[in-house]
């Protein structure tokens, strides 16, 4: 998205309104003023310009853009973690520009998002995946899946364990699987994905999460060079 200017989510572009946090969000922590041009966009990747009106209205000045979602979708799938951790790694692979995101139960997992508890944490990561795409001028929200266990998250398309001592990224990785600080269990890094690493030192499961969507974004924009014939590690089935 070119251009300066605050972006907000609204339901309907033709009819673009504000909610009543995102109101109070623009007029009592950002002060936007009366006049201030902004933009509003649906969450999917289309936007319009628009000028913040008296009392919040917004008021269209311009025709509806289509960003096309960028290529190829890009995923990181982290394991559960205790606190406002997983807060700080949506928000941040949000910022990042990864498309999906797919909180996963390891057998190490400390923290078990069950049945209504889960589905209330999921809701809370789709807001902060809200909040922070508006922050970074970001169209699309990425998707925050349910909870999913280890065997859905390894059958992602171009999946790799996140896993020290792995190799590089590879022009078919699309999703890193990011494990509890505990670590996977040897069932796990035996399920047949290559490994990628991360760097030589240990990191937490929210550091890791974002050193991934560092690492597949970068690649997909072409701001790194994939190392050429380089093959991820993988776990010897002999």
């Amino acid at each position: 998205m070119e251009g300066s200017g605050r972006l907000v989510f609204v339901a309907d572009l033709d009819s673009p309104v504000l909610d009543d946090d995102d109101r109070h969000h623009l007029a009592r922590v950002l002060r936007l003023r009366v006049g201030e041009a902004l933009r509003a966009g649906d969450g999917a990747g289309r936007w319009r310009p628009c000028r913040l009106g008296p009392e919040g209205v917004l008021e269209p000045r311009g025709e509806v853009v289509d960003e096309p979602a960028p290529t190829p979708a890009l995923t990181v799938a982290v394991a559960l973690t205790k606190g406002a951790r997983p807060e700080l790694a949506v928000q941040k692979l949000t910022e990042l520009g990864i498309d999906r995101i797919v909180p996963v139960v390891a057998a190490r997992s400390v923290a078990r998002w069950e049945a209504e508890r889960g589905d209330r944490h999921v809701l809370r990561l789709r807001r902060v995946a809200r909040e922070a795409a508006m922050q970074s001028l970001r169209p699309r929200v990425p998707e925050v899946t349910p909870v999913r266990d280890f065997a859905e998250a390894s059958a992602l398309p171009g999946a790799a364990l996140a896993q020290p001592g792995g190799g590089p990224p590879t022009p078919a990785t699309r999703a890193v699987l990011v494990g509890p600080e505990g670590g996977w269990s040897d069932e796990e890094l035996g399920c047949g994905l290559p490994r990628l690493g991360l760097g030589s030192g240990v990191l937490r499961a929210e550091t890791a999460a974002i050193a991934a969507g560092v690492l597949l974004g970068a690649l997909r924009q072409g701001l790194v060079a994939p190392v050429l014939g380089a093959e991820p590690p993988r776990e010897s089935t002999a």
